[in-house]
């Protein structure tokens, strides 16, 4: 029994259910599961629990449920009596349904709701849902099927979506223990996050009734369960759990097991280093991974099944890019991880989100860290994960870390790059300046104090607190509550530095009420020929560093701490002559920074080019990936400006050519994953900034393989950039129609992402209107559509056009795709931010104005503030950038 816990102030700031009843386990039974349309099936809940005061009213959430009956059964005396509710109503937009009954229930130490229902296995991607795919080979007979696809059914519940497919008690400190069983074809599989218990008959011929043993005590949106036409691949941990080695699988939909086999590879090798580094061992019987071919989110961490989007867990050794190894690598570790922190302690409301996926993000890299040394994933971390965290966190309408929540249905909008890769970020600089030694200490003992319950970040603070002998609160805590990140300016002055921390905005329009924020920040300074940065951190506004040696000498070393450094333009210069002495993460985020900070005004677009001219030698893969995002952005910026951009677009293909021609199309067996992804980046980078040779060897090699069907002809690596120098290089319908066929066709899991990547290339406003018609037809999975309106909205022929077309066809478009707010809101939020125009983003501002935009609300601010900086940007900048690229010959 779970004791019941008392409201606490927290509550008052947080819509949650009446604390009336307080819920210990659930039995779930599913049946009648109508395969195909309307797709219903029948459901029976018994909710075992605790009644703490008096009410004539119970209070569940409930959402697109049909309850038929509720009857609560309590014990007075050791004498069971039961009532029926008589009236049972629904709030459909708070998502509660309350069952009234004929008179008080009394307080009860044990109870049971008793609750029959009917719900539908929609198809927007959360509760329990339907997924269409294309199968590989002939399928089991009960499985349904239309036309051209075949289902599989499964449940995606975080954050508030298990009321979709049961009535419940659905947050995240509610937890309970839960029973399962369904009924479902004899010859289809069904699995759920322990065990299978037993087989029965069911309630007619052809069916049966598994069931599955008792789970631990969670929280609602971690349980699930899937049936569908499964098979699998199987490992075991090399560790003994209790004497035993656990199973590990991977299932798919039959045909694709045997590209589960990366990830399986990964998963029983990332639980037992997880269960050593946490000393903690993996808690549940077995761990499955199950590919589900519709998904909204990457994957979902439901403790014991997680679930994946296919090309986040499949991987076809023979015909798959190389760069899915690392994504699906990641993934895995990622879910894993929560399996300890996220699953065994979970955050105590939606506000500390950051404590799933903040550690989970960190922990997961980590891990792959651990086994891929040879990946150099902290270089990745800080062009991919810092990058973007800035990004977000560079913009006014950016929010904390630790952001209030009143009503859990908001929280969709936070799962963002703050929640995940600020909170990341900052857990690295937290962990770099303890050891990760000290830091795993740490939290090993937070996952110990609260097993099987819920924390706060002031929870994880205090265990840090006590592995490390610091008051980690008094330092870190701002960096968790308060918006922002800083950006520290130096200046020099023989023998010292000054430095001075403020905020950073991308708009470079600090207030000083936007601006009080005192942040420790960890400066790693190495100068002169230390052997090692000097530690000392900057806990006011400005200080005097003395004794430097101005020869050389370089703040955050190795890119550990979250802040942006703004240095003298002549030392930035000095620090581009001196590269053998940086490393690839220091390269990088010397970058990032004079791109950022070009951005803002606090240095110049000319500056950043002059910095990145002399990486022309540079033989990094994740350097380079740094360069061409950087300077992806700057041609963005000016993309309206035709001679600026012919400018941009030769600069940057001087800047290519010689690695990209040094390194050649052919890829060796003894390359390492690092230069032949170096080789896929260079190739696409130098073909669309117009290298005559790349075009017309990517040309010949396009034909060969989509007309002539030699489907060798392209490497796998190499799929991405000869499609999209393909379609950018021809005026006609021809390389994108082959492109969308092969999108169509293919039974590459990630080639249809590739392609739908690849066929935003199009140059023509007629092709830029067919491929929006395209992505919003039913051709296109909606979990895919957000790949194609990227695409658009990065291709300056198309950007404008597809903004149109999403005022155009808007009811429609909403009507596709706002049954899931995940969906919606990752579109738009991706589609719309690439402008650079004060009139388009007073237009998109107008537009949204009259409509309904809960789901999608701060995206639409965070479109607005991007916009506003890239515009800024542009008018500051735009006249010296072109007097730079005359200099240079350039225009």
């Amino acid at each position: 029994m779970v004791r019941a816990r008392a409201p606490s102030k927290a509550d008052h700031d947080r819509d949650t259910l009446p604390k009336t009843l307080v819920p210990s386990h659930y039995e779930i039974s599913i049946f009648d599961i109508a395969l195909g349309a309307p797709w219903t099936y029948q459901g029976h809940v018994r909710l075992h629990g605790e009644i703490i005061e008096m009410t004539n009213k119970l209070i569940l959430n409930a959402n697109q449920l049909k309850i038929h009956e509720a009857q609560v059964y309590t014990e007075e005396s050791k004498t069971e009596s039961s009532v029926k509710a008589n009236d049972i109503s629904y709030d459909e937009k708070a998502q509660k349904t309350t069952f009234t009954f004929p008179g008080s229930l009394p307080t009860s130490p044990r109870v049971t709701v008793d609750i029959k229902y009917e719900g539908t296995m929609n198809n927007h991607m959360a509760g329990f849902y339907r997924s269409k795919y294309k199968p590989t080979v002939p399928a089991a007979k009960s499985v349904p099927q239309d036309e051209e696809h075949h289902y599989m059914f499964s449940t995606q519940f975080e954050s508030c979506d298990a009321r979709r497919a049961f009535p419940c008690c659905d947050e995240p400190n509610l937890k309970a223990s839960f029973d399962l069983d369904i009924e479902i074809p004899e010859d289809q599989t069904a699995l759920s996050n322990m065990p299978e218990k037993e087989t029965r008959n069911g309630s007619k011929e052809g069916l049966k009734v598994v069931a599955f043993e008792k789970t631990p005590v969670m929280s609602t949106y971690l349980l699930a369960w899937a049936f569908g036409d499964f098979e699998y691949v199987e490992a075991f941990t090399k560790r003994k759990y209790n004497g035993k080695s656990l199973p590990v699988r991977v299932y798919t939909t039959r045909g694709l097991k045997e590209q589960g086999q990366y990830a399986l590879d990964h998963a029983h090798q990332v639980i037992d280093y997880f269960s050593e580094v946490f000393k903690i061992d993996y808690p549940l019987p077995k761990s499955d991974l199950l590919a589900v071919h519709e998904f909204s989110h990457g994957a979902m961490e439901n403790w014991g099944l997680v679930t994946y989007r296919t090309t986040a867990v499949l991987f076809d050794e023979k015909n798959s890019d190389e760069r899915y190894k690392n994504r699906v690598a990641y993934v895995v570790a990622h879910e894993l991880a929560h399996q300890w922190f996220g699953n065994r302690v979970t955050m105590d409301w939606w506000s500390e989100l950051w404590l799933n996926e903040g550690f989970a993000t960190w922990v997961g890299w980590f891990a792959i860290d651990h086994l891929h040394p040879e990946w150099n994933v902290w270089a990745q971390f800080v062009t991919e994960g810092y990058q973007t965290a800035f990004n977000l966190d560079g913009l006014k309408t950016s929010h904390p870390i630790e952001v209030p929540v009143k009503d859990a249905l908001e929280v969709e909008q936070i799962f963002d790059a703050i929640s995940y890769l600020k909170g990341s970020s900052v857990i690295r600089m937290l962990s770099s300046h303890l050891t990760a030694k000290v830091f795993l200490d740490g939290v090993s003992d937070y996952l110990k104090a609260h097993a099987y319950g819920n924390a706060t970040t002031d929870d994880l603070w205090a265990a840090l607190s006590k592995a490390s002998g610091q008051d980690i609160k008094s330092f870190i805590d701002p960096w968790i509550r308060k918006i922002g990140f800083p950006v520290v300016t130096v200046a020099e002055e023989p023998g010292q530095l000054g430095v001075q921390q403020k905020r950073f905005l991308s708009t470079g329009d600090v207030k000083p009420d936007e601006d009080e924020t005192v942040w420790w920040i960890p400066l790693g300074l190495s100068h002169g020929t230390s052997s090692g940065p000097n530690m000392s951190a900057l806990t006011t506004k400005s200080e005097t560093l003395r004794d430097v040696d101005e020869s050389f000498y370089k703040l955050n070393t190795d890119q550990t701490g979250f802040y942006r450094t703004n240095y003298p333009p002549e030392r930035l210069q000095s620090l581009g002559k001196s590269l053998d002495r940086l490393s690839v993460q220091d390269k990088i985020g010397l970058i990032g920074d004079a791109a950022a900070l070009s951005g803002s005004g606090d240095g110049t677009t000319a500056g950043l080019l002059g910095f990145v001219e002399g990486f022309q030698s540079e033989t990094d893969f994740l350097v380079w990936s740094q360069i061409i995002s950087s300077l992806g952005h700057i041609r963005t910026v000016f993309a309206d400006n035709e001679k600026v951009s012919t400018g941009l677009r030769k600069f940057q293909l001087k800047l290519v050519t010689p690695a990209t021609e040094k390194l050649g199309w052919e890829f060796k067996d003894s390359e390492d994953y690092l230069t032949s992804q170096l080789r896929s980046l260079l190739i696409a980078a130098a073909g669309l900034a117009g290298h005559e040779g790349i075009i017309a060897e990517a040309k010949r090699q396009f034909q060969a393989y989509m007309f002539d069907k030699n489907k060798s002809a392209i490497h796998p690596n190499l799929r991405s950039a000869v499609w999209r120098i393909a379609i950018t290089n021809d005026t006609t319908d021809s390389s994108y129609e082959a492109v969308k066929n092969e999108f169509l066709t293919t039974s590459s899991v990630d080639g249809r992402e590739i392609a739908l990547q690849s066929m935003g290339r199009v140059q023509t406003p007629e092709l830029g209107k067919e491929y929006f018609n395209f992505l919003m037809s039913d051709r296109v999975p909606i979990q895919d559509i957000h790949s194609g309106g990227i695409a658009l909205g990065a291709n300056a022929k198309t950007r404008l056009v597809q903004w149109h077309c999403i005022k155009d066809n808007w009811e429609p478009l909403k009507q596709k795709i706002s049954g899931n707010p995940v969906v919606m809101d990752r579109y738009l939020r991706t589609s719309l931010n690439r402008f650079a125009s004060h009139e388009v983003q007073d237009d998109i501002a107008k537009f949204f104005s009259d409509k309904d935009n809960r789901g999608y609300d701060r995206s639409l601010g965070i479109i607005s503030d991007t916009i506003a900086g890239n515009a800024s940007h542009k008018g500051r900048d735009e006249k010296l950038v072109l007097e730079w690229l005359e200099a240079g010959g350039y225009v």
